[in-house]
């Protein structure tokens, strides 16, 4: 049949893509993102009716100033997840690495949450058991039966849902649709993965130190010393202007951003334990305008006073600096 048509002969079957196009997971992935940015969303309204709640309470309330960073993570989540959200609906390639960075990030500190649960709930929950009961037709609900609802609910939200957005958006069926529906080269791609995410982090940092002088009194510990008013806030101007130059030069593949960032927080963790070596939180909280009674509450929970607060900063520190050395490897120039 073929020698009867030899153009038949010439023909090349098409090639099968070697992908699996995912664009109906990435509308799916997309409207659940712009749903949990508007569940998000919601949390402002319900914090600001709790504030106003709490100011008629015959307890002082924190002041205003102290819950202006929880309104402003909210806010910028809610904006960030719609418009990603948007984003894997169209399929944009930028969406796809962003949302792979917030749901890796997401999981992470859910795992940690999670982690912490377990040896911080229970003194809580075991304080709030011995506070005698006033409402006798109200019997106290088990410290167990608490401990596990608190911890199905957290592992669900922190570590189930994330898990299957990093599931998703690590697929390289997504990856490829994405690049195939999106075909020009985008911000995202002008560094690795990791590196964008330290640099996003970072960024995200900046205008949580110029909060600072608003809603802690610029209140910094340095060398030993507690810093406020002026000093204090110059030194919050002073870290802020350090992350945003070193997330520049991190963007741009420079090692240089990567040893001011390693050589900053070796300081900033020196600093802050021969502070915390010398004085009590609790000082901390009364520089920063904190009302009496939430110190009180602080102090008999015990989970960051007296060397607490040390053990945490330096606990915390070392999966940091451990990612940090994790990209070392993808940075240019001298070393």
């Amino acid at each position: 049949m073929n020698a009867q048509n030899p153009e038949a002969a010439t023909v090349e079957p098409t090639a099968l893509p070697s992908y699996k196009d995912r664009s109906v997971g990435l509308i799916v992935y997309g409207i659940l993102t712009i749903l949990l940015g508007c569940l998000i969303g919601l949390f402002i309204p319900l914090i600001l009716a709790g504030q106003a709640a709490a100011a008629r309470t015959p307890n002082a309330a924190a002041p205003f100033s102290a819950i202006l960073p929880v309104i402003f993570l909210y806010g910028v989540l809610a904006v960030a997840l719609v418009w990603l959200g948007i984003g894997s609906i169209k399929a944009r390639r930028w969406a796809r690495a962003l949302l792979l960075i917030f749901s890796w990030s997401w999981l992470i500190m859910g795992v940690i949450m999670v982690t912490a649960m377990a040896f911080i709930m229970p003194k809580v929950l075991a304080g709030a058991s011995a506070a005698p009961n006033t409402n006798h037709a109200t019997p106290p609900v088990p410290v167990g039966v608490v401990m596990t609802m608190m911890f199905l609910v957290f592992a669900v939200f922190f570590i189930i849902v994330p898990a299957a957005w990093v599931f998703f958006y690590n697929s390289r069926h997504v990856k490829a649709t994405c690049e195939m529906r999106d075909p020009e080269t985008r911000w995202t791609d002008a560094c690795p993965s990791p590196v964008l995410a330290m640099c996003l982090w970072l960024l995200f940092s900046v205008p949580w130190m110029l909060f600072m002088p608003v809603t802690g009194h610029a209140v910094m510990p340095f060398f030993g010393m507690f810093l406020t008013g002026l000093p204090g806030t110059l030194l919050c101007l002073a870290i802020a202007a350090l992350w945003a130059y070193a997330t520049w030069l991190l963007y741009k593949l420079d090692v240089r951003g990567w040893w001011l960032i390693l050589i900053a927080m070796v300081v900033f963790m020196a600093s802050a334990l021969m502070t915390y070596a010398r004085h009590d939180t609790i000082e901390m909280y009364q520089l920063m305008g904190y009302p009496q009674a939430q110190i009180e509450q602080i102090q008999k929970s015990g989970l960051l006073t007296g060397n607490r607060m040390s053990w945490f900063m330096s606990l915390s520190m070392l999966p940091f600096l451990g990612y940090l050395l994790f990209i070392k490897k993808y940075l240019r120039g001298k070393s």
